[in-house]
């Protein structure tokens, strides 16, 4: 260990000297309390540090020991259901110990070095078990421990061991993260957890293209502007447009293996929410208590600031990790705009020259470190997994100009836009459907082309549609809605369906509040026929009101509320309602035209 001197403290940035023989990033013990900090700049021999704990009361004069290591998060059984602080102390652990408020200098273990978890080793590619003398590589798969009842956790081979055989092995049974269970020639010591360092990313096999979307739950989601696993998206919307409460939904309904939340500069009340409703919530796949599959991390916004700054590398470091076992990980940062503030404070207090707004010249490269880090690879094990990273960004005042959304959007591939005027009109999910946009629509078409064919087409036809009807909304404005032809004024009657009755959901009902992909394409393949059954009646001289008459018309747009999820056979009863309504409409004005 190498130790300094404080020589100047300025917030939670601090200056030394004596640590020459330290390296970048890492990790040091600041003042008699031993605060935890990490270098962040060399300069001749005086180091500037930034600390991830209340600095109050610390002198110049005190000592600085360096670790000569990284900042790292030890990884392993027990991190599921478990919520953290930006750099991994347990927080219930924390409040037993010291009370509702950190102290300065507190230590708790990340993970119980006590609880024994029963492992249960693996097999090579003939069939027989792994035993000592057996071939390894990095990431080579040693066995299994059932983690909680949702995930079984995979015990590898860390990527820095540089041995090739066993040494010792001792086989299945029960052990702690601390014990030893193997040993190479090169006498590595191989057990049930290991470390990594936060900042830089997994290695993995091969990086892969996207062809599954991450499926929500959500409509306006899962059909118009789609997230792929592996992929990246942005939430950006002003104070109460909804960021947290649609990133909430996402994190419960969707089809991830494991969900890592973090919360990031947020209120405490918000993550209140997350600790009181995901132990009640049941998850649809397994049955079970959704968080026997989450993570969290909170740093909220009373905590120290320089902890913020690393709380997302902590973050995508465990979905890295839970992604080489071969999971879809879905990854919430709420919100990249409070880490970005961070960033902006430590580069004031460190007198860096700021760019736009104030922020710092290297917050694209930031941004972009994080989001890079997303993507669905083959792990060294050869196993697919992916990590997807949904970040809500919270410009000010709803202005998607600031900096944060603009270089976000350089680096994400899905954007999910919310408006103010829906908030405040309290439509649910408040996404606009003409502000935002996905590139991942081509990619995972081929996935929706072996569930629904009909995906694609009445994607496309519902979308341009109420991109329509925006354009007809400013005549509107202008003329009122009775000046209008009977067949643009049909198309704003089956625009206000589609947005009442598919794009709005009711996260209170139990019906609507989770919606699969094949109720979802039902109700707007209904809607699309209504509408060109509509329009060509209309064409044979029906007025509109006869078919805004038509009872079916109420019926489609109460599919959402009042069809399970398991009875789609419903949804067929309702078709056949389409069917002889327009009929009769078709008989009758069909006859007039002749005549």
């Amino acid at each position: 260990m190498i130790e300094g001197r404080i020589t100047r403290i300025s917030g939670p940035i601090v200056f030394a000297e004596g640590l020459d023989g330290c390296g970048l990033y890492d990790v040091v013990n600041v003042g008699e309390k031993e605060l935890i900090g990490e270098i962040i700049r060399q300069d001749r021999g005086k180091a500037t540090l930034q600390v991830y704990e209340d600095v109050t009361g610390l002198h110049v004069g005190e000592k600085v020991v360096c670790i000569e290591r990284p900042l790292s998060l030890r990884l392993g059984p027990g991190l599921v259901g478990t919520i953290y602080d930006g750099i991994q102390r347990p927080l219930k652990s924390m409040y037993e110990d010291g009370g509702a408020f950190l102290l300065p200098g507190q230590r708790t273990k990340p993970l119980d070095v006590e609880k024994k978890w029963h492992f249960e080793q693996g097999s090579v590619s003939d069939g027989s078990k792994i035993t000592a003398g057996s071939a390894i590589f990095p990431g080579a798969v040693l066995g299994v421990v059932q983690e909680t009842n949702s995930i079984v956790h995979t015990i590898a081979v860390p990527p820095t061991v540089r041995g090739r055989t066993l040494k010792t092995f001792a086989g299945s049974g029960d052990y702690t993260i601390e014990d030893v269970i193997g040993t190479t020639e090169l006498d590595e010591e191989i057990k049930l957890s290991q470390y990594w360092p936060v900042r830089k990313p997994r290695p993995y096999m091969q990086k892969l293209s996207v062809t599954e979307p991450l499926v929500t739950g959500l409509r306006v989601i899962d059909v118009f502007f789609p997230l792929s696993k592996g992929g990246t998206a942005a939430i950006p919307g002003g104070f109460g447009t909804g960021k947290t409460m649609t990133q909430h939904a996402i994190a419960k309904w969707c089809d991830a293996d494991l969900i890592v939340y973090i919360g990031c500069g947020e209120r405490g009340n918000e993550m209140t929410e997350v600790l009181n409703e995901f132990p009640e919530i049941v998850d649809p796949r397994t049955g079970r208590s959704l968080m026997e599959r989450t993570i969290l991390i909170a740093n909220t916004s009373n905590m120290p600031v320089a902890a913020r700054e690393v709380s997302l590398y902590s973050g995508i470091t465990l979905a890295e990790y839970y992604r080489d076992m071969g999971m879809a990980v879905a990854i919430m940062a709420d919100s990249t705009s409070r880490w970005a503030e961070a960033l902006r404070e430590l580069s004031g207090r460190m007198e860096e020259m700021p760019a736009e707004e104030g922020f710092p010249a290297y917050l694209p490269t930031r941004l972009a470190e994080f989001y890079e880090r997303a993507g669905r690879v083959t792990s060294l094990c050869g196993k697919e997994g992916s990590v997807s990273v949904i970040g809500a960004v919270s410009p000010p005042g709803g202005d998607f100009s600031e900096p944060v959304t603009q270089h976000t959007k350089r680096f994400i591939r899905c954007f999910w836009g919310l408006d103010r005027e829906l908030a405040n009109a309290r439509h649910y999910p408040a996404i606009s459907w003409i502000d935002s946009y996905s590139e991942y629509a081509d990619e995972v078409k081929d996935w929706w082309e072996k569930h629904d064919p009909e995906w694609a087409t009445v994607r496309l036809e519902a979308l341009d549609l109420l991109k329509k009807e925006q354009r007809l909304q400013q005549i509107v404005r202008l003329i009122g809605p009775d000046a209008l032809p009977e067949a643009e004024r049909l198309l704003l009657a089956v625009a206000d369906m589609i947005k009442n009755g598919f794009l709005q959901q009711n996260s209170f009902d139990p019906i609507d509040t989770y919606c699969i992909s094949e109720k979802q394409i039902a109700i707007l393949v209904l809607m699309m026929d209504f509408y060109r059954r509509a329009l060509a009646v209309i064409k044979e001289g029906a007025p509109l009101v006869r078919v805004n008459a038509l009872p079916v018309k109420e019926e489609i747009t109460r599919i959402k509320s009042e069809i399970p999820n398991d009875r789609l056979d419903k949804i067929k009863e309702i078709e056949g309602h389409l069917d002889t309504q327009m009929s009769e409409l078709e008989k009758i004005y069909h006859k007039v035209g002749i005549a």
